[in-house]
């Protein structure tokens, strides 16, 4: 790998900063990224590269008083409006309208733009670029040119995840396939199945590394698994099963500022009949999506404390003499921080980790997930009003039974009360789960 440090990478790439479904084109939303606070909003004003209107990326802070942007709305001419004095910016974060301006008063100078990101979408992805949007045409996005080849094949299941430990470290993390089969017991993983990792780099350079996993997961029963890291977010494993089997780990890390990251997971499946993604297709997607908060929360607890433990003993560029590292299930972890290390180090270099959590902010989701997700956003919403119908349908139903005496139709209304009841406590556990983890992982309650 090149000696030659480059810092300015982590400033030089496009991040996905959200799946382009869960985005709510009326209204503008705020995300961070590399600790600059962005407003995304949907522009519906139609240009020739964008007919149909485009995302945009400013940063949230208005240029009159300072206040976010992502506080504000939409106006009816589909312009970006302050809330603090209804100041007006177009897609090019030009001042358009200054309602406070005495007439003949220029409303469009430099003092009074807004700062804009360079922003394209992909794959159902909106990327924003972290530097100069000037130089944004030429690095490309980090896309997966084969679902690109043929998309039909694929079965995608997407979730994401605001993580409260650096982009880092959930790389670090998900390069470590040693991990599965303990972290993850009775989730994704089997203790039963660990055993040697052989890993082998294939290549490595200022762009990353690729690697290859010969044996693969579950001792070779599911075939070799390869991987490619592509810095500064990008990570990949592609499990090659036998038949026409094929699945993929995507993982997009994306830095928010420093001890947060934003988790974007894309898991595609093919397989060699059509049948197993229609049946994978069937399950609500925010049901999967609780799923996979139980696998990520397998281990964010002890993440979150791992960094800091890390940072002690000097952070990632002392990996080698901070941790024990013996075996070859290390290899793409100490390849990860070679690569840091040969770009200039991490985003965040010189800022210090915030304190340490506790067990409840660390297992919240609404807040992480929930409310920026559209399926379960709705799910909330639709379970909410589902608990009390069910409650009076439950009441009604008991009610009934004495009326209709000792017949069919008192045996039926008590099956009904009993099944309302049940919808009434399941909507309230999901309701639950939408909202924060359980603090025993799967792996100590099996």
């Amino acid at each position: 790998m090149s000696s030659v440090a480059d810092a300015t990478i982590w400033r030089r790439s496009w991040y996905p900063v959200a799946f382009v479904k869960d985005l709510q084109p009326d209204r503008p939303s705020a995300f961070t990224l590399l600790g600059d606070d962005l407003v995304l909003w949907f522009d519906r004003q139609a240009s020739p590269e964008a007919p149909a209107g485009q995302w945009r990326a400013f940063a949230d802070v208005c240029p009159h008083r300072l206040v976010p942007l992502s506080q504000g709305r939409l106006n009816d001419r589909g312009e970006l409006e302050c809330p603090y004095h209804g100041w007006s910016f177009n897609g090019q974060g030009h001042c358009t309208a200054i309602p406070q301006a005495d007439p003949g008063i220029s409303l469009d100078t430099p003092r009074s733009r807004c700062r804009p990101y360079a922003t394209a979408t992909g794959q159902g992805l909106l990327f924003v670029f972290a530097g100069d949007p000037a130089e944004a045409a030429s690095v490309p996005l980090p896309l997966l040119p084969w679902l690109e080849d043929d998309p039909g094949s694929w079965t995608v299941q997407d979730s994401f995840r605001d993580l409260p430990y650096d982009a880092l470290t959930l790389l670090e993390n998900v390069l470590d396939v040693s991990h599965v089969p303990f972290t993850h017991h009775a989730t994704v993983g089997k203790r039963e199945s660990a055993g040697p990792v052989a890993l082998e780099l294939t290549s490595s350079g200022p762009e990353g590394f690729t690697g290859v996993w010969p044996e693969g997961p579950r001792q070779g029963s599911l075939g070799s698994q390869s991987t490619v890291f592509t810095g500064p977010c990008l990570m990949v494993h592609d499990l090659q099963g036998k038949g026409a089997l094929r699945f993929q780990t995507v993982v997009y890390a994306t830095p928010i500022r420093r001890g947060q990251c934003r988790l974007l997971v894309r898991l595609p499946f093919r397989f060699g009949s059509p049948w197993p993604g229609r049946l994978i297709n069937l399950r609500p997607e925010w049901l999967q999506h609780l799923a996979n908060h139980v696998v990520l929360e397998d281990d964010q607890l002890f993440l979150h404390a791992q960094e800091r433990v890390l940072e002690e003993r000097g952070g990632g560029k002392e990996l080698v003499r901070a941790c024990h590292l013996p075996t070859r299930a290390d290899t793409y972890v100490c390849a990860l921080h070679d690569w840091v290390s040969a770009v200039g180090g991490g985003p965040f270099v010189e800022a210090p980790l915030p304190e340490r959590l506790g067990e409840t902010p660390l297992l919240e989701r609404y807040e992480s997930h929930t409310r920026h997700c559209r399926s379960c956003r709705g799910a909330d919403r639709r379970l909410a009003q589902l608990r009390p119908i069910a409650a009076v349908i439950g009441l009604l139903a008991l009610v009934g039974v004495p009326w209709w005496g000792a017949s069919p139709a008192a045996l039926a209304s008590l099956a009904v009360a009993f099944l309302a009841g049940l919808i009434w406590l399941q909507a309230g556990r999901w309701r639950q789960q939408l909202r924060r983890g359980h603090p025993e992982p799967p792996r100590n309650r099996a």
